[in-house]
């Protein structure tokens, strides 16, 4: 076992937090004696419950935690009229350039699965909807909360503190990490650019002093290149209190990501990741596919900003991932997902309780030899 401050803070075996979409994963690092935390945006209301349900009947009261996305400010209004205007916002050319793209790819319509991520995309731009979401998980023992949208509202660090539960928010420069320390929070998350998903342009290891020295007494978990128990050790050589990993989880037997996508992560290397715009209209890392060369070419339309692009893209993404799930090969030239660098270090699939135990078990190992190496 490892203590910190995080782990005294949450009352954790060791100071690894697991993020991930697949409620399996979350049980299952919790159950190992780390954090799980579920990206709990994509649930509505009652399959969150559900969800929570299901993961709490298996922790036995050990400590869990979710991510949502919570805006600072967020208009109310009728959600449809307001997806309705994005989409008259879209240039026709942006509209032909996606159609030509699949059918070239020979991406097939697919009405049954079509518009899915168009629906959440809409729902997660409804204040009501996030007010449900919100209610959901503070009616369960959550033990931490993290905004997924920058700096959390004040009514959210009230109501967390309220309730005993801790909030956490990532940063990508420290005048992101000096806002969140003025609004409450608990914990930092230190995300450098190596990580999955929207990522800043600083490394983990500048970045994470950086922010450890600007935290006080505020505990800060380490975020992006962290797969292995050495890659955690530094993180702590580092200052960081612990460790917050969401890649390594999609190389877990329990994630929900299908076989073909696993596979395509199975035998990429560390460079074959991206940070890119053409997903999300923001920079995101993913792992580089044919969807992002297609958007890179010399006649091929800039990206179009937040949140336009993934309501172009929505559609798009679910035909792709509906295909290449079904063995389509061409699909699969396409299809990506938000993982990290250390997407490279993949070699095989295994049990998310057996990557926490390498984890752990790696990192005391390297603890204990650089230990010796004093004079």
């Amino acid at each position: 076992m490892i203590h910190t401050t995080f782990t005294e803070m949450l009352g954790l075996e060791n100071p690894v937090v697991g993020f991930n979409r697949s409620p399996a994963v979350v049980a299952e690092v919790s159950r190992a004696g780390g954090l799980g935390v579920l990206a709990a945006t994509a649930y509505g209301p009652a399959e969150l419950d559900a969800q929570l349900s299901w993961i709490e009947e298996r922790l036995d009261g050990r400590p869990y935690g979710v991510d949502l996305l919570v805006p600072t400010n967020v208009a109310a209004g009728d959600t449809a009229d307001l997806v309705a205007s994005l989409r008259a916002q879209i240039p026709e050319r942006h509209q032909r350039f996606v159609a030509e793209l699949l059918r070239r790819y020979d991406v097939p319509e697919t009405p049954g699965a079509a518009g899915e991520t168009v629906k959440a995309f809409a729902a997660n731009l409804d204040p009501q909807r996030i007010a449900e979401l919100l209610d959901v998980a503070f009616s369960h023992p959550i033990a931490l909360v993290a905004n997924a949208l920058g700096t959390p509202p004040p009514s959210l660090v009230e109501r967390a503190r309220d309730a005993g539960v801790v909030v956490a928010s990532l940063v990508g420069k420290p005048e992101h990490a000096r806002r969140q320390l003025e609004a409450g929070v608990d914990v930092l998350v230190a995300q450098g650019t190596e990580a999955g998903g929207h990522t800043g342009t600083i490394a983990t290891t500048v970045l994470t002093p950086e922010v450890v020295d600007l935290a006080g007494d505020t505990p800060v978990l380490a975020a992006g290149g962290i797969a292995s128990g050495r890659q955690m050790a530094a993180a702590l050589a580092l200052g960081a209190a612990g460790v917050w990993t969401g890649s390594v989880w999609l190389s877990s037997q329990e994630d929900i990501a299908p076989d073909a996508l696993k596979h395509k992560f199975l035998a990429a290397a560390s460079s074959d990741t991206v940070r890119s715009p053409a997903r999300t209209g923001k920079p995101a890392r993913q792992l580089r596919s044919a969807w992002h060369d297609e958007w890179e070419r010399e006649d091929s339309p800039a990206p179009l900003p937040m949140p336009l692009q993934p309501l172009l893209a929505a559609e798009a993404w679910d035909r792709i991932d509906a295909a290449a799930d079904a063995g389509n090969p061409r699909a699969m030239e396409l299809e990506s997902f938000f993982v990290g660098q250390v997407v490279g270090g993949f070699t095989e699939l295994r049990p998310t309780q057996e990557i926490m135990r390498a984890l752990v078990t790696d990192c005391e190992k390297q603890i204990e030899l650089l230990a010796g190496m004093r004079h």
